[in-house]
């Protein structure tokens, strides 16, 4: 039977690898066969991807593993304060004990159609149209949810009352309010945002000529106050 086994010439680069690791004898090379050395190279070469597949997998691993701890920390951390904090008491012009009083008080619509419930008559003076006016506000949507306060700011909104700067409802609910009286304004939706309102995150949006409500409180009238000194 012929020899399966394939000579290697001296003078071929690969020979010259070869002679390093294996006997040479009787000046000729020694016959390797050719499948022996086609399963060392498919072998090696194996062992090379196969590693570095690993190493890849492993980084790869490594990085996603990372990236799911530390979100899960910071979720944990976030919980773990939410879960220490009071919930958030959102200030407001009328309490619990006023809204019930509230339900016995007449309503008074005007032409306009602003209905409004006086919380409590000012004995002060009534502001003249075009004066400036200090005021506290809670504003809110009919559900009672609220999207803008004076209260949460800690600062009296100073306007010019009767000259548009606010929205129609409460320009004509403050014009026949004394200072120090405190009134609940059910403003219709002609007479509030005709375009609408975008609030703050975690507050609702205000559509588009939807009614809203306005607790307000009339603190002084600065420019009357100047006059009268």
């Amino acid at each position: 039977m012929a020899s399966a086994s394939l000579p290697l010439p001296l003078g071929s680069s690969f020979a010259g690898n070869l002679s390093n690791k294996y006997e040479i004898t009787r000046g000729r090379p020694r016959r390797v066969t050719a499948k022996f050395l086609n399963l060392r190279l498919r072998a090696k070469a194996s062992q090379s991807v196969g590693y570095e597949d690993d190493v890849a997998l492993i980084k790869r691993r490594d990085v996603i593993g990372l990236g799911l701890s530390a979100s899960s920390i910071l979720i944990h951390s976030l919980n773990a304060k939410a879960a220490g904090l009071p919930p958030q008491e959102i200030p407001r012009l009328c309490d619990d004990t006023c809204e019930k009083e509230l339900e016995n008080v007449p309503m008074v619509t005007t032409v306009s159609g602003l209905q409004y419930k006086d919380i409590k008559v000012g004995s002060g003076p009534t502001p003249p149209v075009g004066y400036q006016v200090a005021a506290n506000y809670v504003a809110m949507v009919p559900s009672g949810q609220v999207f803008d306060s004076s209260l949460e700011k800690r600062q009296v909104y100073i306007f010019r009352v009767g000259s548009g700067q606010v929205v129609k409802g409460l320009d004509e609910g403050i014009l026949s309010m004394k200072v120090g009286g405190k009134r609940r304004l059910y403003v219709p939706g002609s007479l509030a945002f005709p375009k609408g309102l975008t609030s703050a995150p975690g507050r609702p949006r205000v559509a588009a000529n939807s009614p809203v409500i306005f607790d307000v409180s009339l603190e002084y009238i600065p420019g009357l106050d100047d006059e009268q000194e």
